[in-house]
């Protein structure tokens, strides 16, 4: 329809003509003078509530984005501002607490992850039911991982609910979700910030959002370590639940908790070493391909003092992310002033 509609303006058809500059424009999805903007929305689990506060300062200041490409809990976010929802998922976010944090996550045996994910399914229909990625009003695009052939699945069309479970369904921790043929699990495998997508989608300018930026002193090459084992004999690990689970938990729950409760004597536990182990891989994946494909502008949020489950600080992390924006917006300006279309 759109290309109809150009050819109808072009040779003065359907009444009147248009400047090749508004067509220019048009067919890029901009308004004449000002560039197509892309955000790709970086994941990391309870950090990307700053993605909130860096799209509302974004959006204030004119900058609001034509294309998001987001992974993991990047894509939750960008699929609700695009669907228009971005609000509701603020004040959801900034009413978590501790234990309605472990309200959300169904515990089960005889899955691919530790949680079936259920509750935030329904919890995701509650304001998304029914909306289709196609039908959004600005482009969006989920970056998922296909189970086995580890290809970079774009979701860019379809149910927006199941295209963003696929994109966080961190391995492990969620069971994969089977989307067209195949077993999808988290984008950050593949593509953690995935600027490459935005740009694919028509961007003229792409805005990263990082954040994993701010977590210095990781990834470093220790040169000579001493092979000796410690001198203290660790204890077997002791997988009892912790007094908080108590009268929480039951039947299965109870024993899964227990497999990732606390470890004695600062042993790491299994649910820190499998999250660890994926933000490290992430950290790596996320530093070769922004060297390969760089944004025009990097937002690193200050979150190395947030956890990755550090969801119950959400207002604290909203306001990190509206300070990271409100720091960028002049490389912005300049970089959208340098890029604008339509303009002598």
């Amino acid at each position: 329809m759109l290309w109809d509609d150009i050819a109808r303006r072009a040779f003065g058809l359907g009444g009147g003509g248009a400047t090749m500059d508004e067509m220019t424009a048009e067919l890029r999805g901009a308004k004449p003078g000002r560039p197509k903007i892309g955000l790709a929305l970086g994941g990391g689990a309870a950090r990307g509530w700053a993605h909130i506060g860096v799209i509302e300062v974004l959006t204030e200041a004119g900058y609001g984005p034509d294309v998001i490409a987001g992974t993991s809990i990047g894509a939750v976010v960008g699929g609700c501002f695009c669907a228009g929802k971005l609000p509701q998922l603020a004040e959801f976010a900034t009413t978590l607490t501790k234990r309605r944090v472990v309200g959300l996550m169904d515990f089960h045996i005889g899955g691919a992850g530790l949680i079936a994910g259920g509750r935030l399914k329904r919890l995701l229909e509650r304001d998304l039911a029914g909306t289709r990625i196609e039908d959004l009003p600005h482009r969006f695009v989920a970056i998922a991982t296909e189970l086995g052939t580890g290809h970079e699945i774009w979701l860019t069309r379809g149910p927006v609910v199941e295209a963003l479970r696929a994109s966080y369904a961190l391995p492990g921790v969620f069971d994969p979700v089977k989307l067209g043929g195949r077993w999808l699990m988290d984008g950050a495998l593949v593509n953690p910030v995935p600027v490459t997508a935005a740009r694919a989608m028509g961007a003229d300018v792409v805005i990263c959002v990082n954040l994993n930026s701010d977590l210095a002193g990781r990834g470093t090459t220790i040169q000579s370590h001493p092979a000796d084992p410690d001198p203290e004999i660790l204890p077997e690990i002791d997988v009892r639940p912790t007094s908080r689970w108590r009268g929480r938990i039951t039947g299965a729950a109870r024993r899964m908790r227990g497999m990732v409760g606390r470890q004695a004597q600062d042993r790491p536990g299994l649910a820190g070493v499998m999250v660890d182990a994926f933000n490290i891989t992430q950290d790596r994946i996320s530093r070769s391909r922004l060297a390969g494909d760089p944004p025009d502008v990097m937002i690193g949020p200050k979150l190395g003092r947030i956890g990755l489950f550090d969801f119950h600080r959400a207002e604290d992390i909203v306001e990190l992310g509206r300070q990271a924006a409100r720091r960028s917006l002049d490389d912005i300006a300049a970089m959208v002033a340098s890029s604008s279309v339509g303009v002598d």
